[in-house]
């Protein structure tokens, strides 16, 4: 990566790992084959679709599973009740207001970084943190389209 003002610059390009939806709200999410995005709503069938809400869908990268997988969790996609994990973005980097476009055409655009833990979270109860609330991100479907596993994730 190349250095800018002393910061990395962010990778621009990356891809979606897992779709995953839950039928309500705080519990873990669990992968689908695909999902469909709705314009100003959310993913289709999951708790968390709203059109009142600027979360709509939230987002968490492969690599922060991962950090709790070396506390010795045994988690995976969806248990973070994220919609999409990804992998090779570095999303908490990416400024409110930034657009990503998935290969299927949907358009998202940033709306929060992290979020306020809740108290039912079964991850923190579990070993006392949670990475959702830090590098979780938050978005709101500008154009809705159809994401599936193995889709790039662009910034644009």
């Amino acid at each position: 990566m190349v250095a800018i003002s002393g910061k990395k610059a962010a990778r621009k390009v990356g891809r979606i790992i897992a779709v995953c939806t839950s039928d309500r709200k705080g519990a873990k999410k669990k992968p689908v084959g695909q999902g469909l995005l709705k314009e100003d709503y959310g993913l289709i069938g999951d708790a968390h679709a709203d059109s009142a809400t600027h979360r709509q869908v939230s987002l968490l990268d492969l690599s922060s599973v991962a950090k709790m997988r070396a506390m010795g969790l045994e988690v995976g996609p969806g248990d973070f009740a994220e919609n999409l994990t990804t992998e090779g973005l570095d999303l908490v980097s990416l400024p409110i207001g930034s657009r990503l476009v998935s290969e299927g055409g949907a358009v998202l655009e940033v709306t929060q970084i992290g979020k306020e833990c809740h108290s039912g979270c079964a991850i923190f109860q579990q070993v006392g943190t949670c990475i959702m609330p830090v590098e979780g991100i938050f978005v709101r479907v500008v154009k809705g389209g159809v994401v599936k596993p193995g889709d790039e994730l662009r910034v644009v």
